[in-house]
């Protein structure tokens, strides 16, 4: 079952997440957790960070240049504040793959890309559960919200102003 959704459907993950006490490979893709990026911006790797959902957006932000991916973490679909590490992430000038990994749900989809994210890596249980038609189907799903979504979107506001109720 894929692993690794974008707007597109299943997608190839080329990224190798390190461990704590993995050793950094000479070349490649790597993911590493944010204790660890130091040490990973020395190594002149293809870097990407993995955020807890509790970071501040800030502590990356004078790395965004040498960050190809950041991660940020979803530990289930009832905590939202992966969304608005995303949001903020995106409003301070972070312009290259966003990427929620964790048991996030498909319904979910649409408010992931309205916040800027790019793609969802899910757990296995997930992946079997929710197949990638599933995911297919949410986007689009929502085409007004209460704000005005980084995807473009229009609010609920700015349509009653269109149609003149407001």
């Amino acid at each position: 079952m894929p692993r690794l959704i974008d707007r597109l459907g299943p997608a190839e993950d080329i990224w190798t997440v390190l461990g704590a006490e993995d050793p950094l490979p000479s070349s490649g893709s790597v993911i590493v957790a944010l204790e660890r990026l130091d040490e990973a911006l020395a190594a002149g790797l293809e870097l990407g960070v993995h955020l807890p959902n509790d970071t501040d957006p800030e502590r990356v932000k004078p790395h965004f240049d040498r960050l190809s991916l950041i991660s940020v973490d979803f530990p289930s679909f009832t905590d939202g504040r992966g969304f608005s590490i995303g949001h903020c992430l995106r409003a301070l000038g972070y312009e290259g793959r966003l990427r929620a990994t964790g048991p996030v749900i498909s319904d979910q989809f649409d408010f992931l890309l309205a916040c800027g994210f790019d793609e969802v890596l899910l757990p296995d249980s997930v992946a079997e559960r929710q197949p990638p038609e599933h995911w297919a189907a949410a986007e689009g799903r929502i085409t007004l919200g209460y704000q005005r979504g980084l995807a473009g979107r229009g609010s609920i506001l700015d349509a009653r102003r269109t149609a003149g109720d407001g």
